[in-house]
């Protein structure tokens, strides 16, 4: 998977999943554009990267606003004049609570990060993808989005609409030599597994990473350089006639119906 002379853009590059692709696309010789809210995570990914002697920039942007993607994007055509791979990644959990409980407000910041920010990154890349003839984009969806987890509304929609969106883009844009996937990734080692541990289990957290780890089949959390590992593959040449695409990286856990946990329920 050699991405020499070619740029990758990522959104949510400031750490986790964004921060593992990142790196691994630096590694393989692409300049990367890192995204992110936080501006000093963002320009801390980039730092690691110039400091592994890659090239980087790191842009501030709220995905949910037209204008900050606009931004973006002219920031990756201005330094690099063009876009090869879009990581669009961006994402936020929001709370834990029953659907007939669940706060209008964060559902609407839920959806806001997580479908529209997606939507948005589609809308705005993909003219750019398709000026150029060529690109690849890989959007995060969830296991989320296949199937559902109980106390999760928000989220849970704005997964499923993700790979919805992932397809219909796909289907536009095949002809046009731009293929766009889906990855799905189960429980991963970052902060938002974590902050969902403290949430079922405020002071007790360890306790749920324990049983939610022993109910994987592979006993553990998947690692965030293992969810990049997929997204780099997806874009990249190995996979040249893959599109509309939804590639589950869980440890088994679809596989064996382990995704369907009441974290409602374990909660109490």
């Amino acid at each position: 998977m050699d991405f020499t002379g070619k740029v990758a853009l990522i959104t949510g590059g400031g750490n986790g999943i964004g921060r593992a692709a990142a790196a691994g696309f630096a590694k393989r010789g692409a300049k990367v554009v890192v995204v992110d809210r936080d501006g000093a995570a963002a320009e801390a990914t980039a730092g690691i990267i110039r400091q592994n002697g890659g090239e980087a920039l790191a842009v501030t942007a709220d995905v949910t606003r037209s204008d900050d993607v606009k931004a973006y994007v002219k920031a990756a055509i201005d330094k690099y004049r063009r876009i090869d791979c879009f990581f669009n990644n961006a994402g936020i959990e929001g709370v834990v609570t029953p659907t007939a409980e669940y706060d209008e407000a964060v559902f609407d910041a839920v959806i806001g990060v997580n479908l529209k920010g997606v939507f948005l990154g589609l809308r705005h890349v993909l003219p750019e993808m398709i000026r150029q003839g060529s690109g690849a984009v890989v959007n995060t969806a969830s296991v989320a989005g296949l199937v559902a987890t109980p106390g999760m509304p928000a989220y849970v929609a704005s997964k499923h609409a993700v790979i919805g969106l992932t397809k219909t883009a796909a289907g536009e844009v095949a002809r046009q030599g731009i293929r766009v996937n889906a990855v799905c990734p189960g429980p991963v080692d970052t902060r938002m597994i974590h902050a969902l541990e403290e949430q079922l289990a405020p002071g007790n957290a360890g306790a749920v990473s324990e049983r939610y780890q022993a109910a994987q089949p592979t006993g553990r959390y998947t690692t965030a350089e293992e969810i990049a590992n997929m997204v780099l593959f997806l874009c990249s040449d190995l996979a040249a006639n893959t599109t509309g695409g939804q590639f589950v990286v869980d440890g088994g856990r679809t596989a064996t119906g382990g995704a369907v946990t009441n974290v409602v329920k374990a909660r109490s």
